[in-house]
């Protein structure tokens, strides 16, 4: 099964990111498989190993983490803290790279992600805003190879959504 398309990937400001990808699915369904915790380890490690922690405690407040064996063996993991909910239409979160460089403070080397969820015609629009806490953070995240991971990810994350009808 291939996907309904490629994510877009631009770069708005110096210290942004913006990812928006359609998805042939609803928004309800789209957001349920993003935020319930056996869906995102359906989707999340992006065809490179498996998911082994999918915590997501869902409030504003509320703690998130997943962690990966990838098929290297390394373990990649992130977390974060939900800052705003709108049950499917937006999330605001923090997000940390666990593998930060030694010296790199969470609030230097985490972002601050808004994801919104739009449909039309049974379709579903998902944007994801990455703000990152300078130029320098935003050049090392897209210089990590994100954008594959991502388009991967993105593309199991609707195969996910759509298997839910």
């Amino acid at each position: 099964m291939t996907g309904s398309g490629t994510a877009s990937v631009t770069l708005p400001t110096d210290d942004q990111i913006l990812i928006t990808r359609e998805f042939d699915a609803p928004k309800q369904l789209v957001y349920k498989a993003f935020t319930t915790p056996e869906l995102v380890k359906r989707w999340w490690n992006a065809k490179r190993g498996e998911v082994t922690v999918a915590e997501i405690d869902l409030r504003v407040g509320g703690k998130w983490r997943y962690v990966m064996i990838a098929d290297n063996g390394s373990e990649v993991g992130f977390h974060g803290e939900y800052r705003e909910i709108v049950s499917n239409e937006r999330l605001v979160s923090t997000e940390i790279y666990e593998g930060l460089p030694e010296g790199v403070s969470e609030e230097q080397g985490g972002t601050l992600n808004t994801t919104t969820f739009e449909e039309a015609d049974a379709r579903t629009t998902l944007t994801i805003l990455v703000q990152a806490p300078s130029k320098v953070a935003r050049d090392a995240i897209i210089d990590s190879g994100m954008e594959s991971g991502l388009q991967d990810a993105l593309d199991l994350l609707e195969q996910v959504a759509v298997s839910l009808r």
